[in-house]
């Protein structure tokens, strides 16, 4: 079992930055590959970031490529994801999840990969 935190959300007016953080614990953390996901209201929940176990390789929706910044600390037990350049269409509950991975270099995009959630942390970005 692994345990998900995160923090790091708020109220931001457009063009303004966020640090999420998400905190886990339970499991040796560098098994796993880390993935940031968000649903807005009245929408489907949406892949966002991603990085492999061993930090080597991430990948972006499309949306937030240039403004987005995932990266991990395994020491630390903990994946961060920069956003910046904060639109309001970014505005949504964001989502920490932990995918137990094979190889170290795999990162998902598919919400139904991970096997971890954590409870969500508002963003809201003002125009």
């Amino acid at each position: 079992q692994v345990q998900l935190v995160e923090s790091g959300g708020g109220l931001v007016q457009a063009g303004g930055s966020l640090r999420l953080s998400c905190a886990a614990s339970g499991r040796t953390f560098s098994n796993y590959a880390m993935g940031w996901f968000r649903q807005a209201p009245g929408k489907e929940r949406e892949f966002v970031a991603t990085i492999s176990a061993n930090g080597a390789r991430t990948n972006y929706v499309d949306s937030v490529k240039a403004r987005f910044t995932i990266s991990r600390d395994n020491a630390k037990n903990t994946v961060y994801l920069q956003m910046n350049s904060l639109k309001p269409e970014d505005t949504a509950v964001y989502y920490c999840a932990a995918d137990q991975v094979s190889s170290g270099y795999y990162t998902g995009t598919r919400y139904w990969e991970y096997n971890y959630w954590g409870q969500g942390t508002q963003v809201t970005v003002s125009s």
